[in-house]
């Protein structure tokens, strides 16, 4: 049966089979990685099935694991963070012990504007240090922070404050965006203005690019830190929350993805090393942004845990200042290994086929290239290893989990690599390929990849605030499993190849965005009458939307004046992360007999996969006129 596990002996499947054998034994270990204030009384709560809870009646702080513990034990002077901005050209270090001052003293300015344990605090900042310092500041408190991606519109930033109902706001004046200035003050101000719930405080911090005007519940980051007392850690239980990361949903309402500080801590301190084989002298470097879950994981609180030095980086792989970018980061920093999603190396092929900017660097620090977020397709996979001449290695994971589901184990036992393959799952994941039905597939058939429960310490523990949801959304389909909603299958070695989306979700360039939010975005242009948006593979993205619109009867727009407006239209509801370039006028779409757009049949055509059509369908012709269309032909 397809079931990941019946492998030849080594210490990767000990592990991972002692994980699924003897959870408790195994997780009860890992969690001597970490600091507990006081210890705790149970690893595996089951009481609440298909609820569980990890660590009960634990309690620790999780910014003391990332910070205090490192100077208590004298390793203060070790460099924390590294600042890299290709736009402004500064680099600012931070060493533990600037890193913990810095962090305390803003715990005392939250504290100060009312900020205690449980409060919310929403966090729109764009790739600078204070992001980490007011992550981290609101752990400190026992805070639990929402950090939101300054890619989103006012409405997602709206919707997200009604649903975490912060006591404070912190943002910045402006990001900068391939070189563009972006006021970041306008857009929180908006957003404010359109959300129900009234915040309390909001904390700007004013950057020399562009200086944000300030209004009567405004407090400048400085003064803000003005007389503000440095805060010692709080200890908070195992199973209360870290953090809320937003993720999209299938209806207009997004999915608070809740991350709780046990497991969290542990799962953290135990995969840096194990998975990707980093420890504390090294430099370690995660090319994401810290509004998405990469960076909540693996720029933030995974190498700050660990002890090592973790760089932060404001820029895009190519263009700012160049397509070397990167790799004079790698070589001006001594990195050890890189984390980036696939978009960004196919960026870098796109603009430096042969290599000349890598192969001017010295890189020999580099150890290893890790690449998730996306299918990793074989081309990149190929440019990548033959111009670096290191391992290139697959991993695969969702917001949800908050750490790999599988990967070859680089600092437990090295899998072989395999090319278009995450490898094998991880120690804590009981990963399966099941029917519709449920039952378990043969060896290279496709199905549903889904983990048997109880998930493991770092996954998600519910939604914020909504344990019902969390369970129709995820635990419903196939009880007794946690559904990825991805489809794949294993091969006879047990190595797992996931081939995509199972629902409607569109992975922009690691971002995933729901189809509903696009089109709903799409038809609030007044000539559209309904509208389809579908993924549509992408060189460089990886998938891009591309959007159908059935106009209103006597609608009469001129096509191109249309698809300005309706990008401008979903750029400004959901943000530039949508990335709509593409928009098409069609007499009609495809639907089953009860009215269901058949997006299925629509991206099989797309990607041009052969996919029986149907039988369910209301009328075969509208899917045939539309292939054209789909395929791009036309």
């Amino acid at each position: 049966m397809a079931h990941v596990g019946d492998l030849s002996a080594n210490a990767g499947e000990a592990a991972h089979t002692l994980s699924l054998s003897d959870p408790e034994a195994f997780w009860r270990d890992a969690a001597s990685l970490i600091d507990w204030v006081t210890p705790p009384q149970q690893i595996l709560d089951d009481s609440a099935a298909p609820l569980y809870r990890w660590y009960v009646g634990g309690q620790l702080n999780t910014c003391a694991n990332a910070l205090d513990r490192h100077v208590v034990a004298g390793r203060g002077d070790r460099v924390a963070l590294i600042h890299d901005s290709a736009y402004t050209g500064d680099v600012t270090t931070l060493t533990y012990a600037e890193l913990l001052d810095r962090v305390s003293r803003f715990a005392g300015a939250l504290r100060r504007q009312g900020v205690e344990r449980g409060d919310r605090v929403i966090i729109y900042l764009p790739m600078v240090p204070e992001a980490l310092i007011a992550m981290l500041a609101c752990a400190r408190l026992g805070a639990v922070h929402s950090v939101v991606f300054g890619g989103f519109a006012p409405p997602e930033l709206a919707a997200r404050i009604d649903d975490a109902l912060p006591k404070a706001i912190i943002t910045a004046s402006c990001g900068i965006e391939g070189g563009r200035v972006v006021p970041y003050k306008p857009l929180v101000d908006e957003a404010r203005h359109l959300a129900t719930h009234k915040a309390g405080a909001c904390i700007v911090m004013q950057r020399p690019q562009l200086e944000a005007d300030m209004g009567e519940s405004d407090i400048e980051w400085g003064d803000a830190l003005a007389g503000a007392e440095p805060v010692d850690p709080v200890a908070v239980e195992a199973t209360d929350p870290l953090y809320i990361l937003y993720t999209s949903g299938t209806t207009g309402k997004p999915k608070g993805i809740v991350r709780d500080n046990g497991g969290h801590a542990v799962a953290m301190a135990w995969s840096l090393p194990n998975v990707y084989g980093i420890g504390p002298d090294d430099v370690w470097w995660a090319a994401s942004d810290v509004g998405w879950v990469v960076g909540h994981s693996y720029i933030a609180y995974a190498p700050l845990i660990t002890g090592c030095t973790t760089v932060m980086y404001e820029g895009k792989p190519v263009g700012t200042p160049d397509a070397g970018a990167f790799w004079r980061v790698i070589e001006e920093h001594g990195v050890n290994s890189l984390f980036t999603a696939p978009t960004a190396i196919r960026a870098i092929k796109k603009e430096d086929p042969r290599g000349e900017h890598m192969a001017s660097r010295d890189l020999s620090s580099l150890r290893c290239l890790f690449l998730a977020g996306e299918r990793l397709d074989p081309d990149t996979y190929a440019w990548s290893t033959e111009h670096l001449g290191i391992p290139v290695v697959d991993n695969w994971w969702q917001t949800e989990t908050g750490w790999p589901i599988a990967s070859s184990m680089r600092g437990l036992d090295p899998l072989p690599l395999k090319v278009g393959s995450p490898s094998r799952p991880v120690p804590g994941y009981d990963v399966r390929v099941l029917d519709e039905h449920g039952h378990q597939v043969e060896p290279l058939a496709e199905g549903n990849i889904v983990i048997r429960l109880p998930l493991p310490p770092g996954a998600l523990p519910t939604l914020w605030g909504d344990d019902e949801r969390y369970i129709s959304s995820y635990l419903s389909a196939f009880p007794g499993f946690y559904t990825t909603g991805d489809g794949g299958h294993v091969d006879e070695d047990g190595y797992l190849y996931v081939m995509g989306r199972t629902d409607d979700v569109i992975n922009v360039a690691g971002h995933r965005l729901t189809t509903g939010s696009l089109e709903a975005a799409v038809a609030g242009h007044p000539a559209v009458a309904e509208c389809a948006v579908i993924g549509v593979h992408d060189e460089i993205k990886g998938q891009v939307p591309r959007a159908f619109v059935v106009l209103k009867a006597g609608a009469e727009p001129d096509p191109e004046e249309l698809q300005h407006e309706i990008i401008a239209l979903v750029r400004d509801t959901v943000g530039p992360v949508a990335a709509l370039r593409d928009v098409r006028i069609v007499p009609g779409l495809p639907k089953t007999r009860s009215g269901k757009i058949l997006r299925r049949s629509m991206r099989a055509i797309a990607d041009g996969r052969d996919e029986p059509v149907p039988s369910t369908i209301e009328d075969p012709r509208v899917l045939e006129a539309l292939a054209p269309l789909l395929r791009g032909d036309a």
